[in-house]
């Protein structure tokens, strides 16, 4: 199926349409940010603390006085980096692992499948929660004893890496047992058999002939995870182990303002709402991907 006719899938898909929409808007505002909020994520003004909204600041204020909406525009570039860098460091090494095994089994099958099955034993947001409290000091420690990544530490840029490598070292396990399935079936089809006999290698079977036709359910499982890999950020930052303030995140604005959660909600809704939209955006434009580039699918 030609990128032509999943664009028209996706267009009779109105909620496929609107996850695409607020996906795309999500990584302009993350792109565009310094020319969209009207103040940094830094910016305080204890004499402006506590302001509602108002032409000055659309959402209001916080405790100290920095803007609510420049705030959430900001964390819309955070949640964007972690995404795109967490999955393309993630992906290419799940989908490796996944054709190799999948195409080849042995012993390197069981090696990987048995470690996935490891991640998979215990609770995904436990094992990421476990993964950043042990990761974050020691990378910390490390990057202060680099006097080159001295800029980075005081950045408060190691949060990020923290993030990004925590979510990487658990993604891919998903998508190389995704791509092994795929493997395992698409490797005895006929094609694939006529492909060997007229002296294909096994590298050219997997790279032109078995991936190129995996590659529709590996894309709906980039969408799906996206949403999750927000959640998992959101959910770090909220428990202090992720990105911490003054670092823009939308966990951490949770974090901060929860105390307020009774006098004023606001504070604590509005970032949670943002969170609840934008993974519904990547579950439905997961499904309509699926959908789309499925072919034995029947649309209504």
């Amino acid at each position: 199926m030609n990128l032509k006719e999943v664009l028209r899938g996706l267009g009779h898909d109105r909620l496929a349409l609107f996850g695409l929409t607020i996906v795309v808007i999500l990584l302009v505002t993350g792109i565009f940010a310094p020319l969209i909020a009207p103040y940094g994520y830094k910016d305080q003004n204890l004499d402006a603390a506590e302001q509602p909204v108002s032409r000055e600041h659309l959402l209001g204020t916080d405790q100290l006085g920095r803007d609510i909406f420049s705030r959430i525009v900001w964390g819309a570039r955070t949640a964007s980096f972690v995404v795109v860098v967490s999955l393309a460091l993630g992906t290419p090494v799940g989908i490796f692992l996944g054709a190799i095994t999948g195409y080849f089994g042995g012993i390197v099958d069981t090696i990987v499948m048995r470690i996935a099955d490891i991640l998979f034993a215990f609770p995904g947001m436990l094992l990421i929660f476990f993964l950043a409290s042990t990761l974050g000091p020691r990378i910390d420690q490390i990057s202060r004893s680099i006097a080159a990544l001295d800029p980075l530490v005081k950045g408060g840029y190691i949060d990020y890496i923290v993030v990004v490598v925590t979510l990487s070292l658990i993604g891919w396990a998903g998508g190389a047992r995704l791509v092994r399935g795929q493997f395992l079936s698409i490797k005895e089809r006929d094609y694939i058999d006529a492909a060997r006999c007229l002296g294909a290698s096994n590298w050219r079977l997997i790279f032109r002939h078995i991936l190129p036709n995996a590659a529709s359910p590996i894309i709906v499982s980039l969408s799906m995870g996206a949403g999750g890999i927000i959640l998992s950020e959101a959910f770090l930052s909220f428990l202090g182990i992720g990105i911490r303030p003054p670092n823009p995140s939308w966990g951490a604005m949770i974090f901060t303002n929860y105390a307020f959660w009774r006098t004023r909600p606001m504070l604590v809704w509005i970032p949670g709402l943002v969170i609840g939209v934008i993974i519904l955006a990547f579950n439905f434009l997961g499904d309509g991907l699926n959908r789309a580039l499925n072919p034995f699918s029947k649309r209504r």
